[in-house]
């Protein structure tokens, strides 16, 4: 059941309906410009003469900040409410977005793509949504609106890749980044329906739900199903973060145009909101640690197919709408079981150090993208690191124990 005082908030407009509508919202928003990002390396590495390296060095520490970011960000989310970490993350995010447009050094492109960008995300993105939504909604909608949550970040990518082709190719990429940044400010509005009680006030009924926050860390990460459940995000990650950044320019240099790279991204999206929220009904009908082993193992056999086949826009497309399917559906049972394992107070936290393992991943998805391309002239051997990373994370999530975790009671004297 949820908390008194969650339930007192929800009276009024803030119904569950609107509550799940608002995140969603802005998880779409905050999704969006990131994954468009890929479509900005070509020019802006045209325009400075620099090697794809620079540009993935910048996106690579978005990446890893974000990570990095995202567990504060959830434990402050958890102590003191939602609505203020995702006000200031959408604020830093615009002003990372435009600074960018005006980068002219990889020093001001690291700042603005890389610090400002990745620590705004940590605050604004879809992780933090989704940490309100386990404390808000009744545990019926629970499961329905993590999968919401996610597939609408991917229709935020659905929704911004063309758009980005657009904008580029009518307003030129600076100017472009300007307006995603001004967009990104819509989510200081809709982030007021997503206010959560402070920790102190919320009476969680999991299983930890006494614990502080020093003990919540030592149990988690003394709990090997929590370590097996990381160790496993960590490819979500890589895979992801590889495919948003380089794709577009790989499809280029299989003799493709950027728009079928945009429209690829798109279709990555669109089909995510099916994936997502098939993952997220399928999560209460059959074992998640199940569904997460399928998920990455389906994802290592649809990347050697597309190596390996003709390179062709139906081809890329058609990979797209695949990938989509797995894109982001690993995130809903992810969370779930940390929710499962540890209730909801701490859930903001402890999902943020999962994502932390995802980014890392992503970290040296982006980074060994550009620096293997410079150094070889090719994408294949990031490529085949995303398969065995995919079949390896298809084994470690197979012992995962999905109950809620039990406290050790210190015995009498």
């Amino acid at each position: 059941m949820v908390s008194p005082s969650a339930v007192a908030s929800l009276r009024g407009w803030r119904t569950p309906a609107v509550i799940v509508i608002a995140g969603c919202v802005i998880a779409m928003i905050s999704f969006g410009p990131r994954s468009t990002l890929g479509l900005f390396l070509t020019p802006w590495s045209s325009a400075n003469s620099w090697g794809r390296d620079v540009f993935a060095f910048a996106l690579a520490i978005q990446n890893l900040l974000w990570g990095v970011g995202q567990p504060f960000a959830g434990a402050i989310a958890d102590r003191y409410g939602t609505t203020r970490v995702l006000g200031v993350g959408a604020v830093m995010y615009a002003a990372g977005l435009a600074l960018m447009g005006f980068a002219t050094t990889p020093g001001l492109l690291n700042l603005s793509a890389g610090v400002l960008i990745g620590f705004g995300l940590s605050g604004c993105s879809f992780n933090i949504v989704l940490a309100a939504f386990g404390k808000l909604v009744p545990p019926e909608w629970r499961s329905l609106s993590l999968g919401a949550g996610t597939a609408a970040g991917s229709f935020g990518q659905f929704l911004f890749s063309p758009l980005g082709v657009h904008l580029i190719q009518t307003l030129g990429w600076q100017s472009s980044l300007v307006v995603f940044g001004a967009l990104t400010l819509l989510i200081l509005p809709f982030a007021l329906a997503l206010a959560t009680p402070p920790a102190s006030a919320t009476a969680d009924p999991g299983p930890v739900a006494s614990a502080s926050l020093k003990q919540m860390l030592a149990e988690a990460f003394g709990h090997r199903s929590y370590v097996l459940l990381v160790l496993g995000f960590f490819t979500c990650g890589f895979q992801l973060a590889f495919v948003t950044v380089h794709l577009p320019a790989y499809l280029v240099d299989r003799g493709l145009s950027v728009e079928v790279g945009g429209w690829t991204l798109a279709f990555i999206g669109i089909f995510n909101i099916v994936g997502s929220l098939a993952s997220g009904w399928l999560g209460d009908r059959m074992p998640k640690r199940y569904l997460l082993s399928i998920i990455y193992f389906a994802r290592a056999l649809a990347v050697i197919a597309f190596i390996t086949v003709p390179a062709s826009p139906m081809v890329a497309i058609a990979w797209g709408a695949v990938m989509g399917l797995l894109w982001l559906s690993t995130v809903p049972p992810t969370s779930s079981l940390v929710a499962l394992m540890f209730g909801t107070r701490w859930l903001a936290m402890l999902f943020g150090f999962a994502f932390f393992s995802h980014q890392v991943g992503g970290f040296l998805g982006v980074w060994l993208g550009g620096v293997l391309f410079e150094r070889t002239g090719s994408y294949d051997v990031v490529w085949w690191l995303s398969v065995f990373f995919g079949v390896a994370s298809a084994l470690i999530n197979l012992p995962i124990v999905e109950k809620p975790v039990g406290r050790v009671a210190a015995a009498p004297a």
